[in-house]
């Protein structure tokens, strides 16, 4: 087969060829809920993980007061966004739209193949030991505090269930805005277990690394157990699509602080982008670039497996 032939959209400005491993031939794939075709230049590793995307069905109810009310994103929609990037193992997170209902997010794990997929829910701050550990049977692996939208979770609850869940092997997952961040940097440093950050844990533009809510993240990640996710460069940009240069820049302060405590995430469907989907393989060739290479294959494999429990595949 001819090797195919490289648009505008697969070259990362700037980038040489020699940056990226080489990428085998391969048809365009289409993806629900997000642009372009072509594949990443980037090559995933073996074991490479989506440590955050969600799922949403209108056949199951939503929370009352949900802002978000994505379109269908289903399974099958998701496993072309798994052909397109080349990843193997997925982490489905309970997004608001559902409150503490995780029927869908479990259903989509055991439809993807449960043995590669594990599921960060949503529970109430009140829920009974017995029903925490039905959740770890079935691939739950962390609690989301998604406080920087309305849903049943607060600040006060992350004092709850913090110790509870540290005692199972889960995390806590913090969604905040940035002022949440200031204004509770002293409960975050002290919570036990560990902290995972979502979307570059929304660091503010154009102050980046000199703003406070870095800091404070930066210090977390130095007492070596807080973990950030490098997704969503579109929830703090200023620069934007394209290029999010300023995003880039928090990736590759944080892959330098503490490249073993980074995961990657897709954000598929992207709720919060309702009318201009991003390139998904751009958005991979740019996390890679950002990253460096050798830390990206790190952060896509050796992590995730690390905290979300996955086995460990063999060079």
């Amino acid at each position: 087969m001819a090797a195919a032939t490289l648009t505008r959209r697969t070259v990362l400005a700037g980038l040489s060829a020699s940056a990226f491993p080489h990428a085998p031939t391969a048809r365009a794939q289409e993806v629900r809920w997000s642009t372009g075709s072509e594949k990443p230049r980037f090559v995933a590793p073996a074991g490479a993980t989506d440590c955050h995307f969600h799922t949403y069905d209108k056949t199951y109810p939503t929370m009352k007061g949900a802002t978000l009310l994505p379109e269908d994103a289903l399974p099958d929609d998701y496993r072309a966004l798994q052909r397109r990037i080349g990843t193997t193992r997925g982490v489905i997170i309970q997004p608001s739209t559902y409150g503490t209902d995780n029927r869908l997010q479990i259903a989509s794990r055991q439809a993807l193949g449960a043995e590669n997929f594990r599921v960060v829910a949503v529970v109430p701050e009140d829920i009974s030991d017995s029903d925490l550990r039905r959740l770890d049977e079935q691939g739950v692996r962390g609690v989301r505090f998604n406080l920087g939208f309305p849903g049943v979770l607060t600040v006060e609850s992350l004092k709850l269930l913090a110790p509870r869940l540290a005692d199972l092997g889960w995390h806590c997952q913090i969604n905040m805005r940035p002022k949440q961040i200031e204004d509770h940097a002293d409960l975050l440093a002290s919570l036990p277990g560990r902290l995972v950050f979502d979307h570059l844990a929304q660091v503010p533009q154009p102050a980046g690394v000199e703003s406070a809510p870095y800091k404070i993240v930066r210090s977390l990640l130095d007492r070596g157990k807080t973990w950030v996710k490098l997704s969503g460069p579109y929830v703090s940009s200023k620069q934007g699509a394209p290029g999010y240069a300023d995003a880039g820049a928090i990736v590759a302060a944080y892959v330098k602080a503490a490249p073993e405590r980074m995961v990657w995430g897709s954000d598929w469907p992207h709720p919060s982008e309702r009318d201009n989907k991003p390139d998904d393989a751009r958005l991979f060739d740019l996390f890679a670039e950002w990253a460096a290479s050798q830390a990206f294959m790190r952060i896509l494999a050796d992590n995730p497996a690390e905290l979300y429990g996955f086995p460990r595949v063999n060079p």
